[in-house]
């Protein structure tokens, strides 16, 4: 088993609840002592793992986090999230504090932690997502940032090597508390997981139990990589669509 994480000090941003809170919970099982930060506190504190509120959109309050922090190993990426709303139904100014909250703040975390990560000859670990890669209605603005960001992360594991190593989870539909606003009820959710070659969605520990590979002595030689925790993608549409192969009602 690799214990390299363990006694290491991991931030993990926006690690409350959902995704964010399963990546936390991840590293305190591995050993590390896990601190998250974000606007609100968890509804329900998370058992060995500490918070700290922190407006990760307010730069100058980034950085006198960390500052105030003796050491950092690993920092998880994980803060962001966008609500449903097409191009034309909001101003530029609404979309805008989508890119900033998906791009502009891992990178803002991510340079107020580099001197720690440096010392520390750590890991970044960023959250993306499958619609950096792939056309995103109703999420288009959040879908240009995972890809920006993926992008980000490339640039800066060349640019930190080879003190910081930097990689990012390309994570797919997960199920949290909640996905019932994403899929609808228990037949929304069985709808959708029919659709990924798994036969289920993501859980939060899936995407933690990969965080924690990345951060760890197992991925020493991983840097600007870009993992995909997605379940095996989407099954492509044309592949319904097609006539060939298909059983025929009439046989010779």
């Amino acid at each position: 088993m690799d214990d390299s994480l363990r006694g290491r000090t991991v931030v993990v941003t926006g690690g409350t609840r959902g995704v964010g809170a399963g990546i936390a919970r991840a590293f305190a099982e591995a050993g590390a002592q896990v601190l998250t930060c974000a606007r609100r506190p968890p509804e329900q504190p998370l058992d060995g793992i500490g918070f700290t509120p922190v407006d990760l959109r307010d730069p100058p309050a980034v950085r006198a986090f960390f500052d105030t922090l003796p050491r950092v190993d690993v920092l998880v990426n994980n803060a962001g999230g966008t609500p449903y709303r097409r191009l034309a139904e909001a101003d530029a100014e609404r979309h805008a504090r989508v890119i900033e909250l998906n791009l502009l703040t891992p990178l803002t975390a991510s340079l107020a932690a580099y001197e720690h990560l440096r010392r520390a000859r750590g890991a970044v670990v960023m959250i993306g997502s499958v619609s950096g890669g792939r056309p995103s209605p109703g999420s288009a603005a959040y879908g240009a940032a995972k890809a920006g960001l993926e992008n980000l992360a490339r640039s800066m594991a060349v640019e930190w090597a080879p003190e910081v190593r930097v990689n990012t989870l390309v994570v797919g539909m997960v199920r949290t508390e909640l996905a019932h606003l994403h899929y609808g009820g228990q037949d929304g959710v069985d709808a959708v997981s029919r659709t990924v070659p798994l036969g289920r969605l993501a859980v939060p520990s899936d995407v933690g139990a990969a965080a924690v590979f990345l951060a760890s002595d197992a991925a020493a030689y991983i840097s600007g990589a870009s993992l995909l925790v997605h379940g095996g993608g989407e099954r492509p549409p044309f592949l319904d669509a097609a006539t060939a192969n298909k059983p025929s009602d009439q046989e010779d």
